[in-house]
């Protein structure tokens, strides 16, 4: 099976810097990443240059199976690539009315928009907050819509930027508790972190940033349970 997206001899440079020299970058379809690596080794930057808001020189690149270009960015990529920010941007409505923004823009009906909001609402277990202003919002709660908000436009590639960052006890479980969810469901992701939690779940593989290169760990395997427990 084809990757869904692959990307050979990515590089990026800031001021004479060559911050990113990546000889290739290869995203399985269901399967979910976290992109590891100090501060300023270009992880954020990585993952603004896959959501189409960097620049970047490249000499290959296929989304699922066909060749693209990354600039300007196609229409195929935008559309099923969605980026989530630390620090989610909401509007000043409610909750339900900033999950269906998305599909609102994309001209979904009206009904099919109500269905979706409803589903992901449940998923994400936010039921209570529907009303809500955003604004009033915990960091965990923000998080949760975001993903919501995230998982209604179906994305064959979720990029979460430092998704638990911030969070407490709770919240960090309740958002991660989301993420298997969502490759379940035949997506991919992609987590910039530094959350032990998050690199230990069983079926992520690990990618990290060092030196500008990009070095790929195997899966992580299940716990194995253990006899007589």
């Amino acid at each position: 099976m084809d990757a869904l997206l692959s990307i050979q001899r990515l590089q990026k440079s800031f001021h004479q810097r060559r911050l990113l020299d990546i000889e290739n970058l290869s995203i399985a379809q269901a399967q979910a990443y976290v992109l590891t690596g100090s501060n300023g080794s270009g992880k954020s930057t990585l993952m603004r240059i896959l959501a189409g808001l960097e620049s970047a020189d490249t000499a290959d690149v296929k989304f699922q199976g066909e060749t693209v270009q990354l600039s300007p960015y196609p229409r195929t990529m935008r559309d099923a690539i969605v980026y989530v920010h630390q620090h989610p941007v909401m509007f000043s409505t409610s909750v339900e009315e900033n999950i269906a923004y998305g599909l609102s823009v994309r001209g979904v009906p009206k009904n099919i928009i109500a269905e979706k909001v409803e589903e992901a609402i449940t998923w994400a277990g936010i039921a209570h907050l529907r009303a809500s202003v955003p604004g009033f919002l915990s960091g965990g709660e923000k998080q949760r819509v975001a993903l919501a908000r995230a998982r209604v436009l179906s994305p064959k590639l979720l990029l979460l930027d430092e998704p638990t960052a911030n969070l407490d006890g709770a919240a960090r479980e309740q958002v991660i508790a989301l993420i298997p969810t969502l490759v379940n469901e035949g997506g991919s992701v992609i987590m910039a972190c530094h959350d032990r939690d998050l690199i230990a779940m069983p079926g992520v593989q690990r990618l990290k940033i060092r030196d500008g290169k990009l070095e790929m760990r195997a899966v992580n395997l299940a716990p194995q349970a253990v006899p007589g427990a």
